[in-house]
């Protein structure tokens, strides 16, 4: 899976970065979900400040997703015979 990060200024003019984003195609089911709470993720930490903050957005999304729903987006294919 592919990943992207996205860095912008928040309201107080701090550097802020957010890592681990996943790039999904517009067809995935998961697409709307994703850009959704990835909207709401930036509005509650737009304001919020922290000298040099990096979010992890793959760890804000184990907090708010369902188990089965985060181990769908971003299963890893078993590898067999330790391959």
């Amino acid at each position: 899976m592919l990943f992207k990060s996205l860095e912008f200024k928040n309201a107080v003019g701090q550097k802020v970065k957010i890592t681990e984003i996943p790039v999904l195609n517009r067809n995935s089911p998961d697409y709307f979900m994703i850009q959704v709470r990835l909207q709401a993720f930036i509005q509650s930490i737009y304001g919020v400040q922290k000298k040099d903050a990096i979010y992890s957005y793959r760890e804000y999304l184990k907090r708010v997703l369902k188990w089965p729903d985060y181990q769908k987006l971003f299963k890893t294919p078993e590898l067999k015979n330790n391959a």
